[in-house]
């Protein structure tokens, strides 16, 4: 029976093995963690591409006009990438613009669903299928603080001293604008239930009547006494008011997308951040009580 020697692996022999896996494992982990940067790094460049440009035309109420320009435009605009394009005016006004195809825009937003019913059905051009009623804001007196009948208006329910003479009080057309139409029926209804013929004559006099996007500059500038706003622009203008107790009117707030909108998408992603949680969020903080959801039409 032959003898064998035993084979001895040294440390010197072991230690190649060794090195070998120690190197195959760094070269493991470094695969890996370029693998992992590579994919946020492409991750981080999908968001930046998925970022929107171009701009979205809307024609929306003249009492949004602060709102708008302060706080729904930047903030769409950083949420989404888009820019807003904004006119404003009377809702009405704009619609019958939107007919006679004087201005093009991508949505509308009126302060009346009248105004929408206007662009509706084949007889009006079908420029709008659908709408959303998404938001009411009150009708409110708005007084000038430096104004000699700023005590009475604070003191006083506000028919009585809007009847006061030599009390400067500014509306809109019943025209062209929506507020025109409830400051009209608040001072019918007033006159009326109290009988007070005065208020009557002022529902139908042509001489305080004024556009809307130049009745708070009027006011602020002591050219009025009064006006009557919603409180949504009273907020954004800060302008003092006291509620139109014994009447409950209010803007009824509405938004469509206009058929053939030359920037579909922008509209879809406009109409929908309006009508989101942050949407809701700037409306709610500045006079607009959301409706949730929305009331389609």
């Amino acid at each position: 029976m032959g003898t064998h020697e035993p084979v001895v692996l040294d440390a010197t022999s072991r230690r190649p093995h060794r090195r070998a896996t120690t190197t195959a494992l760094a070269a493991g982990l470094v695969t890996i963690a370029m693998i992992a940067t590579s994919a946020a790094a492409s991750e981080a460049t999908t968001s930046v591409k998925q970022r929107a440009t171009g701009t979205v035309d809307v024609l929306y109420a003249g009492s949004l006009l602060r709102l708008m320009q302060n706080s729904v435009d930047p903030a769409f605009h950083s949420a989404t990438g888009y820019t807003v394009s904004g006119i404003s005016g009377g809702s009405t006004a704009l619609a019958n613009q939107i007919k006679s195809k004087t201005v093009v825009g991508d949505v509308f937003i009126s302060a009346s669903p009248t105004a929408d019913a206007a662009l509706m059905g084949a007889s009006n051009g079908k420029w709008i299928s659908s709408y959303d009623s998404f938001g009411t804001s009150s009708l409110v007196l708005g007084y000038n603080p430096s104004s000699r009948f700023a005590t009475a208006v604070k003191s006083k329910p506000w028919y009585d001293v809007v009847d006061t003479p030599g009390f400067l009080l500014g509306r809109t057309d019943p025209k062209t604008d929506p507020k025109g139409v409830l400051s009209v029926d608040a001072l019918d209804g007033v006159a009326l239930s109290y009988d007070l013929p005065a208020l009557g004559s002022l529902a139908t006099s042509t001489s305080n009547v004024f556009p809307e996007t130049s009745l708070v500059g009027r006011l602020q500038a002591g050219q009025l006494d009064g006006g009557f706003f919603y409180e949504v622009e009273a907020i954004a203008a800060k302008i003092r008011t006291v509620p139109l107790v014994s009447t409950g009117l209010s803007a009824l707030y509405t938004i469509a997308i206009l058929n053939h909108a030359p920037h579909g998408a922008a509209a879809k992603a406009f109409v929908k951040f309006l009508l989101g949680a942050t949407g809701r969020s700037i409306l709610r903080k500045n006079g607009i009580v959301p409706i949730v959801p929305p009331k389609v039409s």
